[in-house]
């Protein structure tokens, strides 16, 4: 499996949320199961199946996370020494040359992508016309709607 880029903060969320799922969630849903049980014939409790299928969903996420984490390549983004340009884990403060707005995005992996905290992923069509710019640089980005210039005003790397 190919390595999957992650910034530091984002390998923090995983393994928080993996510890969350065993520590918390797989015990609650074990006892669940247990206390269906209970109630007799297992073909007609709904509350024994619905249990079953949360902890169905519960392994199969700790799974993910487990390989995920595996094959992560955690990359830290304040030690590197990037020369100003626009890397994985930087962030970026950009200008719309048409509209003259303002956005901040950090260029992260794709599982620590969430476009309302500001965090695009690096195979998103921006972070890949950002890849290697530097402060007053303008990137093009292809969009359904046309051409978007953006104009790159900061670089940071946080």
């Amino acid at each position: 499996m190919a390595k999957i880029p992650l910034t530091v903060r984002g390998a923090e969320r995983l393994r928080e949320e993996l510890k969350r799922l065993k520590a918390g969630d797989r015990p609650r849903v074990i006892k669940a199961i247990a206390e269906a049980r209970t109630h007799g014939d297992l073909s007609e409790n709904a509350e024994y199946h619905a249990a079953r299928e949360q902890q169905s969903f519960i392994e199969g996420r700790i799974q993910e996370l487990e390989s995920k984490l595996a094959n992560a390549e955690v990359i830290d983004v304040t030690r590197i020494n990037a020369n100003g340009k626009v890397v994985f884990g930087s962030t970026v403060v950009l200008a719309d040359e048409e509209s003259g707005n303002e956005v901040n995005y950090q260029i992260v992996g794709e599982d620590e992508a969430d476009i309302k905290a500001g965090r695009i992923s690096v195979n998103s069509p921006i972070a890949r016309a950002l890849i290697g710019k530097q402060q007053g640089d303008v990137a093009v980005v292809k969009t359904p709607a046309g051409e978007r210039q953006l104009e790159i005003i900061e670089v940071r790397y946080e």
